[in-house]
């Protein structure tokens, strides 16, 4: 902890605090204000598209966004600097949101016209939305295609997961060469092999769905969108940051 880096400890001491007023507070009305909801949900508010990202799910999910953070943020902005670090940081966390609210809007404005087209009053389709009960008499796969789209006008999104995403590419940029490994697959693998796997994995889930850990969904595009603004950070930082500094 004593190499920790001051733009790195003041986002863990921001994250660690919003989880303890959501404890303190209630979760609910947390949620509600400070979660990033789809934005045709009328509980959706503009501010949510950053005060997300310092929202967690749960212990788990802090602790491990954290410790992530800790281990490669602070190699990173060692050598980014503080100011670059924090373009890095919310440019991924941006990323995180474009690609999976562009994955939750592709689906929703494809399910929506098919039920229209279907003959269900589509007002009646989003006050179910809205509610939770209807009385509308649908076929299986309608009541599939609602509840799809009933998850995503419902969908809450927290974490600080794609701007990590985005550090770990630029760590991997910077320390290509530098040996990782996974807690149940402890094989060392470089960095710049390691990372498109990650990365690799997250598409793949981000198709084909994966199972919930510690009882929470996986945003897998979010991850995926993190990590690909992360890359074109980097890119764009790193003529003054390479000029400066040696690559390992």
């Amino acid at each position: 902890m004593n190499n920790i880096t001051d733009t790195v400890k003041h986002l863990l001491i921001i994250n660690v605090i919003m989880f303890v007023a959501t404890l303190v507070i209630g979760e609910a009305q947390f949620i509600d204000l400070f979660a990033l909801h789809y934005p045709d949900n009328s509980v959706f508010k503009p501010w949510q598209v950053v005060t997300h990202m310092f929202m967690h799910g749960g212990f788990m999910h802090l602790a491990f966004n954290m410790f992530a953070l800790w281990m490669f943020g602070s190699a990173v902005e060692q050598r980014l600097g503080s100011k670059k670090f924090l373009i890095l940081y919310f440019t991924a966390g941006f990323g995180a949101v474009l690609f999976q609210l562009g994955f939750y809007y592709f689906d929703y404005s494809t399910i929506l016209p098919e039920l229209q087209a279907s003959g269900l009053p589509i007002e009646a389709i989003i006050d179910y939305f809205k509610t939770g009960s209807s009385n509308l008499s649908v076929t299986p796969l309608q009541n599939e295609q609602i509840n799809d789209a009933f998850s995503i006008y419902n969908s809450t999104m927290v974490g600080a997961s794609g701007c990590i995403m985005g550090v770990l590419v630029a760590f991997g940029i910077l320390n290509p060469n530098s040996e990782l490994m996974l807690i149940f697959l402890p094989i060392p693998i470089k960095a710049k092999y390691f990372i498109p796997l990650v990365v690799g994995y997250d598409i793949v889930s981000g198709f084909l769905g994966s199972p919930s850990v510690f009882g929470m969904n996986i945003a897998h595009w979010a991850h995926v969108g993190g990590a690909v603004l992360g890359l074109i950070a980097m890119l764009f930082l790193k003529k003054n940051t390479f000029n400066k500094y040696r690559i390992d």
